[in-house]
């Protein structure tokens, strides 16, 4: 099997599950390209050499299956690459929580033994597409978690008119507004109260953040309806945070955002439910008394 690997660049003091990564592909005579920023990281950050591998710049690559080691960054930053390319993605967890990354490190010999032997799942997860009047963005407008709306350069509050197919929903009072996939529920949009979604459940989450009104809460919506934004600022200018990727935009620009054409498929482990995830990582229905 062909992999094509991403990793954190910020964590050297784990440099021993690189290396445990890569005796197990070298175990399994894996072919292995590196995207070149981690590839410099791993030789001249960690002076790790013996190993072979070719380099990739960008979204320039392809592979059977994409291997991301870090977090929930590291694995959105690959989803932002692999983009319509249709490869399944492994998240290897060494950051914190690890949602998307959800595979141990201590996992690592085991999870690739069920690999080779076909015995694991792929999830396919929907994706949100942003369309902008007037801006041109630095990034891709594809987000696997979430696009938000935000505050910029002033502690007032901004006023984002939202509409769902045409039809008027409400004016937010607030200082901005998330707009996320099943998959993002449980990371930005449940920071600031939204519901968590089940990952197949073909739905959009709206949840304001430090709304002004009491009676505004978060509602979910059918992912293949069309979502319109129009934001008034006092400083005349909001940020747009595309799966944390910052765009600054002008008061009096039109948002649009709809479920994207393309979906990121997801590595998972055989009878590793998503409710046994939440209980793992979220502490889900624990109780401690």
């Amino acid at each position: 099997m062909r992999f094509a690997l991403f990793g954190n660049t910020f964590q050297a003091k784990k440099s021993t599950y690189v290396q445990t990564l890569l005796r197990v592909l070298k175990q399994h005579e894996a072919k292995i390209c590196i995207c070149r920023e981690f590839y410099n990281f791993l030789t001249s950050d960690l002076q790790l050499n013996s190993f072979d591998a070719e380099l990739f710049d960008g979204d320039n690559f392809e592979a059977d299956m994409v291997i991301s080691i870090g977090g929930d960054g590291t694995f959105l930053k690959a989803a932002n690459r692999v983009g319509r390319k249709n490869i399944p993605i492994l998240g290897i967890n060494t950051g914190r929580l690890g949602f998307l990354a959800d595979i141990s490190p201590e996992e690592i010999d085991i999870i690739f033994e069920e690999i080779y032997k076909n015995q694991y799942t792929v999830e396919e997860r929907s994706v949100l597409q942003l369309e902008c009047e007037n801006e041109t963005f630095e990034n891709p407008p594809y987000a696997l978690n979430e696009i938000a709306v935000l505050k910029r350069d002033s502690s007032s509050m901004i006023s984002i008119r939202t509409a769902i197919n045409g039809s008027h929903l409400t004016t937010y009072q607030a200082d901005g507004l998330v707009i996320a996939t099943p998959t993002g529920s449980t990371a930005y949009s449940l920071s600031v109260g939204g519901p968590i979604m089940v990952p197949h459940s073909k739905t959009i989450a709206i949840t304001p953040v430090a709304p002004h009104s009491l009676n505004v809460r978060p509602i979910v919506i059918r992912d293949d309806w069309e979502i319109s934004l129009e934001v008034e600022s006092r400083s005349h200018n909001f940020l747009v945070a595309i799966d944390g990727r910052n765009e600054s935009c002008q008061e009096g620009t039109r948002l649009t955002i709809s479920r994207a054409d393309y979906t990121i498929k997801v590595v998972k482990r055989h009878n590793h439910p998503f409710f046994e995830t939440l209980r793992n990582k979220l502490m889900w229905g624990a109780d401690i008394r």
